[in-house]
């Protein structure tokens, strides 16, 4: 395991903070003080690194498989419109990241990415309707060689407000390695073709760049 890079500014600063305190404290205060507030110091720094970690994972490539992009829980699948790139019916599949989940971003599919663009807006929580059109949210279209199109969608929600995608129009892109990350968990959303076979099911619990959550249409 390792500590993700979008961490060691958060990381610094509590372990700043700790060092000072565990420095300056004893002397300035009684025991029955310091040792308390450096107990809760303790903790909310293996908080942070539980939060930033990064597991090693052995990915299988599979070129017929569309795999989920975050650790978390299939909340949605269902038939949509697509209103911003598509403009066409889909279907959704929508994974929810808690706090408690590993929050890298992997993508799901290999090929180029074709379209990438950042929204600014709303926090509502991310199993609100409006979420996937409301909130602050990253698109990211990677083009299959041989079966098409996917997008799939970073949704911040009432705790993430910081969406980071790493990305890049005209670029490759690796099934199962990293495209991006949300602090503080929310949800991705996948939009499939309608003859994609969904092979995950609601309440799922899955790995992001391991959990097959469909297959292309042979």
């Amino acid at each position: 395991m390792t500590i993700h890079r979008e961490g060691v500014a958060t990381i610094g600063l509590v372990g700043t903070v700790l060092l000072l305190t565990a420095l300056f404290l004893p002397s300035r205060s009684p025991e029955w003080v310091f040792l308390p507030v450096l107990g809760v110091l303790v903790v909310i720094m293996l908080i942070v690194l539980w939060f930033f970690r990064v597991p090693k994972r052995t990915v299988k490539q599979q070129d017929d498989l569309i795999i989920s992009p975050a650790d978390g829980k299939v909340v949605a699948i269902e038939e949509v419109t697509e209103g911003e790139y598509f403009k066409d019916r889909r279907i959704q599949v929508s994974v929810f990241m808690s706090p408690l989940n590993v929050h890298v971003n992997f993508f799901p599919i290999g090929g180029t990415t074709s379209y990438y663009k950042y929204h600014p807006g709303k926090y509502l929580v991310a199993w609100h309707p409006k979420s996937s059109t409301e909130n602050e949210r990253s698109t990211v279209v990677v083009r299959h060689p041989k079966h098409g199109e996917v997008l799939f969608r970073q949704i911040a929600g009432a705790l993430a407000r910081r969406i980071c995608t790493y990305a890049v129009e005209g670029q490759p892109a690796a099934q199962g390695t990293e495209f991006g990350f949300i602090k503080f968990g929310s949800r991705v959303d996948l939009l499939l073709p309608l003859n994609a076979e969904i092979t995950c099911r609601l309440g799922d619990v899955v790995q992001g760049s391991i959990t097959p959550l469909a297959r292309f249409a042979s």
